[in-house]
């Protein structure tokens, strides 16, 4: 020992009997070695010095004992000790892989273990226990820091005291005999300090400290089964005395059947001369056969591997090794281990594992502490089911969440387990530890369905049905098998996999056959490709049925039916639903679909269907009567099937299927940008479709490997093998996916074992799979071939069905081979195209070769091998407007001429894109016109339209659901691409506004408005005054505001003024945007103030009842007249106040709910006004804001 270090110990004191002296610098030399701990090197050796002289155990425990008054000392006493007895591998970081410094690993282990025996005293735990206590007893404002850190040593103390490792091979104790690691229980039992475990776990006043006790606890019971705690102390049943029997029969079994092998080997002749025997059709070294030299009796242990040396098996493929252990304890301590584990359930278990896991989200917790709150969860809830079940008393940890909160953590620990291959050991145990908690999730449910009480067996219908509904928890056991690795997870781990899977199948399966359909989640990834657009030709433009070219001949016999099922009493709404509640497209966006399917059922025929969708739309979207009015008559209904029928509807382009991605022959040469999108679906669940996902290489492999351990597993782990097996070769129909060597040789090993009569459910089926592969053999003679190799699907199937079987359906995927014809006629095709230029020859040969079937790059291809070609890259296509950069003069003449040729068309630039040579893009002719001074402004190319009726022309393709006089949106998004941010906003509508206002004045909001008013008012002053801009929220101070703020009518004026709604969650009010400024404000202002309904046009004739009626009815020509003239004078207005506010720009916003959407893209959207009374039909509208262009 270092000399300062045995002055620095001699100075403590000394024990004289029983007493211990302490010496005057007592206190002096404990903060010494505390020092001197502090400073030690990679080896640890001032630890394994005082580890040697026993200082803990000669020293510090006498002081703590007898010296706890002295409170310097005994504080200093305790931080040493928790110094000392930290764990080895916080020590040294991780188990060191060099041997000299894994030999000092190893021995400051030692030293922790000798420090655990001699802490197993009642009396060193009654001293922690009473100041702990004296401790405790004190209020929160009496409590010092002094008193708060020496909890937390004490805590800690005997934290790293439980965690110390057992030594095996000193202790060789066999079950029902104390351990130290019991001794150190019973001591914590006696002093009383597991009470105060509890109380510290059921303490509101002392939640600071939830985590350590719940490590405490972890560590209390870490050799313990919680199923034997549970029995402790009853009279053993009957199932498990009949368990007991099986098991010394089967041992009885094995040693009579080796008495008999060793009576056989006796021989009666002298044993130098036993005989020797050729074995036929096993070569030796040459080419003769295997002499024999033994007895007979011997020949079926014979193997050629026998003399040979051991084959080495790297360290990184060894099997991994069990980490832990469990045994019995004595019965007096797993009496008292019963009893705390009752009070714990019965008062702690909620409050603490509610605690500990806020921490764990909050982020308040050490790293992996939630390995000790997925442990608690595990076995006291294991401990809960075995021995007097009770749902309530884990109701904290039985819940949905929880569900999500291990399964987030198990995709967690096996990805780490892939990523850190160091630490993979680690996180593999952690995953195990997931396993278990899931796997004990599961089983609690499924005991709440044997539960007497309703209310029970309803909340485990409710947590089932959203457990089966997820498709991550679907998934979670087949990702667990496809990536187990038996070098990183242990056989414990495999059988913990194979009976939580057992257990979620059977769950699941029984939860199937009791519904008549599971509706689940599916997930699919889906493949998005834009490419450039090909022409196309009017049968193929379409993406979906057309109305028929004699609509109007087919339309009669439609009608009739329709006045047929309306007379019908027994039409109802119930059975129809016009919209599709799990889609992600929200309900509101639902209604051109909702037209589709109306339309779909009237070519179909299906008229009743139709008029019911009608109907059932008609309650669903009521706003703008977009499905008509509920004051229609029959014939008006009538008339608007007919327009929906022969209306050309917008239809959403069908998914490719799975198998055309894959497709050879796709043009690598287009321009095209892959997407990937996850698409949330719903489909009707079908347990055989789930259970073939099982049906891989990698699963059997697995329940192979835990099936080679068939002797050393419970009866219960063989059951769960053997019932997934059965699935996959009995309900799946593919015994061959069974059909492999290593299996039949385990299947062989069971028929030879004495005891397989206890193994009859394994023979049973060891027998059907045999009979299978042999009546197989019959037909297939290659399956004796197949046996060597793990199978798939594809593979048992051409077994079983005939080899060529799968390319016979393949052939179709692949393209076809070219004959000698079309390689004669592709060659002459080249030769005659090759030289014309401006025209592509790979699309000239496309348009005559006999064929269909062939792609460009199939053609390619095949000049390439012809040796037409040198390459595939001679053949690229050259990309438009990409060579062409700058403008010669000529071509500036010829624009100059198209412009003035074109210049009082409805579509400048689209005449003189169709007439101009050198093709280029729109924005780049606009620029040159432009540059050219032949326009001032860029808005006066775009292209003039006219007001067209609601219902389109049945060949103009565009949506009946949209206002004729919204703009193409290919047409906006090219005009923004031409002049981004040229468009700024003009004023609102002050016909729309004073509407609104006239409707909020009636409904008793004017003092709201005013203050509104007021508001804008004063934003606008503060706005030029300060010159900055930003959001502003109105923040409505009387509860007649808020009432006024939470109104639909309201919330439809501020969007009319510009005013956004909350944007996100972390908003709650509306927001004035950045973007209006005072003159706009101000506008907005003064219109909310003008009185009264506008006054009507003189040349506006009153509208009749009839007319006013048919106003309603969306696509009458009534009701588009009306829109025309209101949006003709509402634009009159406007013009009118742009003119007079100087140089402005126009910006088109949003006049709805979508207006944050539209602020993003800059584009001018077009939205519904469901409430409006004087535009029923008019779906949706403009609204202009006028800005300054220094803005």
């Amino acid at each position: 020992m270092n000399c300062e270090l045995l002055a620095t110990c001699s100075a403590l004191g000394y024990l004289e009997g029983d007493i211990y002296h302490k010496e005057p610098d007592c206190l002096e030399s404990v903060k010494d070695l505390i020092r001197y701990l502090k400073y030690e090197d990679e080896t640890r050796d001032v630890r394994q010095q005082l580890g040697a002289a026993q200082i803990l155990q000669g020293d510090l425990l006498p002081i703590l004992i007898q010296h706890r008054q002295d409170k310097p000392l005994f504080d200093a006493v305790i931080r040493l000790m928790v110094n000392l007895t930290q764990p080895a591998l916080l020590c040294f970081g991780k188990v060191p892989q060099d041997p000299n410094l894994r030999h000092h690993f190893l021995q400051v282990l030692s030293y922790l273990q000798a420090y655990k025996e001699a802490f197993a005293n009642e009396k060193t735990f009654g001293v922690l226990s009473e100041t702990l206590y004296e401790l405790l007893q004190l209020g929160w404002e009496e409590r010092q820091e002094e008193d708060n850190l020496l909890i937390e040593r004490i805590l800690l103390l005997v934290r790293n005291i439980l965690h110390v490792p057992a030594d095996w091979d000193q202790e060789k104790s066999v079950d029902d005999e104390a351990s130290v690691h019991d001794r150190l229980l019973w001591a914590m039992h006696l002093s009383g300090l597991d009470d105060l475990m509890l109380f510290l776990a059921s303490s509101v006043a002392e939640q600071q400290w939830s985590l350590h006790v719940l490590e405490i606890v972890s560590l209390m019971f870490r050799d313990q089964n919680p199923e034997q705690l549970a029995m402790a102390g009853q009279a053993r049943s009957a199932h498990e005395q009949g368990a007991d029997v099986a098991e010394l029969e089967i041992l009885r079994q094995r040693e009579t059947a080796e008495k008999k092998n060793r009576a056989f080997q006796r021989s009666s002749r002298h044993s130098r001369f036993g005989g020797s025997y050729v074995i036929q059709g096993l070569k030796s070294i040459g080419d003769r056969d295997v002499v024999f030299h033994k007895s007979l009796h011997n020949f079926q242990t014979y193997s050629p591997d026998v003399g040979k040396d051991t084959r080495y098996v790297p360290r990184r493929r060894q099997l991994a090794q069990e980490h832990c252990l469990q045994r019995r304890s004595a019965l007096n301590v797993r009496l008292f281990l019963h009893d705390f584990c009752s009070e714990f359930l019965e008062n702690c278990y909620n409050r603490l594992m509610g605690l500990v896991k806020d921490h764990l989200l909050r982020e308040k917790a050490q790293q992996h502490d939630e390995t000790y709150y997925l442990w608690a969860l595990a076995f006291f809830m294991t401990f809960n089911r075995a021995s007097n079940f009770r749902p309530g008393l884990v109701s904290e940890t039985l819940s949905v969440r929880t569900f999500h909160f291990i399964e987030q953590n198990l995709t967690n620990y096996y990805e780490m387990m892939l990523t850190d291959r160091k630490e993979a050991v680690s996180w593999g145990r952690r995953m195990h530890l997931a396993l278990k908690a899931y796997q004990e999730l599961l089983a609690t449910v499924n005991k709440m369905d044997m539960s007497t009480d309703e209310a029970v067996r309803e909340s485990s219908r409710i947590i089932k049905n959203n457990v089966f509904y997820i498709m991550e928890y679907r998934e979670l056991f087949l990702t667990l098998f496809r990536k187990f690795d038996e070098t990183r997870q242990p056989r414990s781990y495999l059988c913990d996999l194979v009976e939580t899977t057992h257990l979620f199948l059977k769950m699941l399966e029984r939860f199937c056959r009791n519904r008549g359909n599971l509706m689940v989640q599916n997930k699919r990834r889906r493949r998005k490709k834009k490419k450039k657009a090909h022409p196309q030709s009017p049968a193929s433009a379409g993406n979906g049925p057309h109305p028929p070219e004699d609509a109007e001949g087919v339309w009669p016999g439609l009608a009739e039916q329709l006045k047929c099922c309306a007379q019908n009493s027994e039409l109802t709404l119930d059975s129809v639903v016009p919209f599709d509640a799990a889609s992600v497209v929200p309900v509101e966006e639902q209604r051109t679909e909702a037209m589709v399917r109306i339309q779909d059922s009237l070519l179909a025929g299906q008229a009743p269907e139709a008029l019911t969708l009608l109907r059932s739309a008609r309650e669903v979207w009521p706003e703008g009567d977009i499905f008509g009015s509920p004051d229609f008559s029959l014939e008006e209904e009538i008339e608007l099937l007919r327009q929906i029928f022969s209306a050309p509807l917008p239809r959403q382009q069908e998914p490719e299927e799975q198998g055309g991605e894959e497709e050879e022959g796709e043009e690598e040469e287009e321009e095209e940008e892959e997407l990937q999108a996850v698409q949330v679906l719903e489909k009707e669940f079908n347990f055989l479709d789930y259970l073939r996902r099982f049906a891989c290489s990698a699963v059997v492999k697995a329940y192979v490997l835990l099936l080679q351990s068939y002797q050393k597993n419970s009866p219960h782990t063989n059951h769960c093998v053997v019932k997934m097996l059965h699935r996959l070769a009995h309900d799946l129909k593919m015994e061959a996916l069974l059909f492999q060597i290593s299996l039949f040789c385990l299947f062989n090993r069971l028929f030879n074992d004495p005891a397989s009569g206890a193994y009859k459910e394994l023979v049973t089926f060891a027998r059907y799979v045999l009979a299978k592969f042999f009546a197989l053999t019959e037909v297939n003679h290659k399956a004796f071939v197949e046996l060597l190799f793990w199978k798939n699907t594809a593979v048992v199937r051409e077994m079983t069905e005939g080899y060529g079987s799968l390319d016979a359906e393949s052939s179709n995927r692949k393209p076809p081979k070219w004959n000698p014809e079309e390689e004669k006629q592709l060659q002459e095709l080249y030769l005659a195209h090759k030289d014309i230029e401006g025209e592509d020859v790979i699309d000239a040969i496309l348009a005559r070769l006999n064929t269909t079937t062939r792609s460009r790059k199939q053609v390619i291809h095949q000049l390439v091998r012809l040796g037409l070609a040198d390459s595939v890259k001679d053949f690229q296509r050259q990309r438009k407007g990409t060579n062409l950069v700058l403008w010669t003069e000529d071509q500036e003449l010829e624009l100059q001429r198209l412009f003035e040729e074109f210049q009082g068309s409805d579509d400048v630039l689209g005449h003189i894109m169709k007439n101009i040579t050198a093709k280029r893009s729109r924005a780049r002719i606009v620029e040159k016109l432009l540059s050219l001074g032949l326009v001032a402004d860029r808005r006066e190319l775009y292209k003039k339209r006219q007001r067209k009726p609601v219902i389109p022309n049945p060949l103009d393709g565009k949506d009946p659901l949209k206002d004729p006089d919204q703009e193409d949106p290919e047409e906006d998004s090219e005009e923004d691409e031409e002049g981004p941010g040229a468009e700024a906003a003009q004023g609102t509508s002050v016909h729309i506004l004073q509407s609104l206002r006239q409707i909020l004045q009636e409904e008793d909001f004017s003092a709201p408005v005013l203050w509104l008013q007021n508001c804008l008012i004063r934003i606008a002053d503060d706005r030029e005054e300060d010159g900055c801009t930003q959001a502003v929220p109105l923040v409505p101070l009387t509860e007649e505001n808020e009432d006024a703020m939470e109104n639909q009518d309201f919330q439809k004026l501020l969007r009319k003024l510009g005013i956004r709604p909350p944007a996100s969650e972390q908003e709650s009010f509306w927001r004035v945007p950045a973007k209006l400024s005072p003159a706009v404000l101000r506008r907005a202002a003064a219109s909310l103030g003008r009185e009264g309904p506008e006054p009507q046009s003189a040349d506006r004739p009153e509208q009749g009842p009839r007319k006013e009626k048919l106003a309603h009815v969306p696509g009458s020509p009534v009701a588009a007249k009306k829109r025309k003239s209101d949006l003709e004078s509402a634009e009159g207005e406007a013009d009118k106040e742009s003119l007079s506010s100087g140089p402005q720009k126009l910006q088109l916003l949003d006049s709805d709910g979508e207006q944050e959407k539209n602020e993003s893209k800059n584009k001018g959207l077009i939205d519904s006004d469901p409430g409006s009374p004087e535009l029923p039909r008019m779906h949706k509208r403009r609204r202009f804001l006028i800005e300054d262009e220094d803005d």
